[in-house]
């Protein structure tokens, strides 16, 4: 039998790119499911951004994620968007389709969502999220697709929060509205899901929390947090403690691996093997 010994490419152009540790969860999906692909993790100044796509179009890659500081100006050497990236603005998965196009997608919220429906069915349900960088602005975008019907956008800066709850209310079928967080804030009764998009409790500052008056949080909330590293923040442990279901941001890293995996590959991938590879690495 003939052997291939060309192996599909795919992988990551962000800068920094040393801590990233999708390549361990994605090659570990590769070995599990039999593929013979390779995940390949590239540091790319903002200058050669465009020489890296070229590239990767060159090389026949499948495609490939953009990290910080890359999610919004490699639109511009794309050949088109899909809805929520379009919508969001910006950029973590590139998918080559079979014409050679390159299409920008975004499974940062897709991420969130997924790992939130594996503890609640997030339609029809009221939201509060903290935070309105470029995270929360995915994460908001797709809550509102997966059908969350309001979301209650906490920022200390009024213009971001503001633009965010904004760009709810005009581009998606939810409604939203812009809270200022001014000292501890007191999440709403009726709400059903509390959403940690900012980097506060990111290690090493694991002792630090969101201002957020845990005494405000119910069984009936699911609060969910963007952190990985903890998985298990000081957030989501005084949500517990409060009977409070729980989705961490492990859990969202997954779920975008498992995202961009179907995109590139069309395999539904076992989260469980790529889950154990980040746990492997300590996180």
């Amino acid at each position: 039998m003939p052997h291939d010994f060309l192996q599909p490419l795919v992988g990551s152009f962000a800068m920094p790119a040393g801590e990233n540790p999708t390549v361990a969860m994605i090659e570990a999906a590769f070995r599990h499911h039999g593929l013979n692909w390779r995940y390949i993790n590239c540091e790319v100044a903002p200058r050669d951004l465009g020489d890296a796509v070229r590239g990767a179009r060159a090389m026949g890659w499948r495609g490939f994620n953009c990290s910080i500081p890359h999610k919004v100006t490699v639109i511009e050497h794309l050949d088109g968007l899909g809805r929520s990236a379009e919508i969001i603005g910006a950029v973590n998965t590139v998918v080559r389709h079979e014409d050679g196009r390159l299409i920008g997608e975004n499974t940062d919220g897709k991420g969130f969502v997924r790992a939130l429906s594996e503890v609640t069915e997030p339609s029809g349900q009221r939201a509060v999220l903290f935070g309105a960088g470029g995270a929360a602005r995915a994460v908001a975008v797709e809550m509102a697709l997966a059908g969350v019907s309001h979301i209650t956008v906490v920022n200390r800066s009024p213009a971001r929060g503001e633009a965010v709850a904004r760009l709810i209310d005009d581009r998606t079928p939810a409604s939203a509205e812009y809270r200022p967080w001014e000292g501890s804030f007191r999440v709403p009764q009726g709400t059903r899901l509390v959403v940690n998009a900012t980097s506060v409790g990111l290690y090493p500052d694991v002792d630090a929390t969101p201002d957020i008056d845990h005494d405000s949080l119910t069984p009936d909330m699911v609060v969910a947090d963007g952190i990985h590293n903890p998985p298990l923040t000081k957030l989501l442990r005084a949500a517990q403690a409060r009977g409070c279901k729980t989705a961490d941001g492990l859990g969202m890293l997954v779920g975008q691996g498992v995202i961009g995996l179907k995109h590139w590959t069309g395999i539904d991938a076992d989260a469980g093997v790529m889950r154990r590879a980040l746990r492997d690495l300590g996180l």
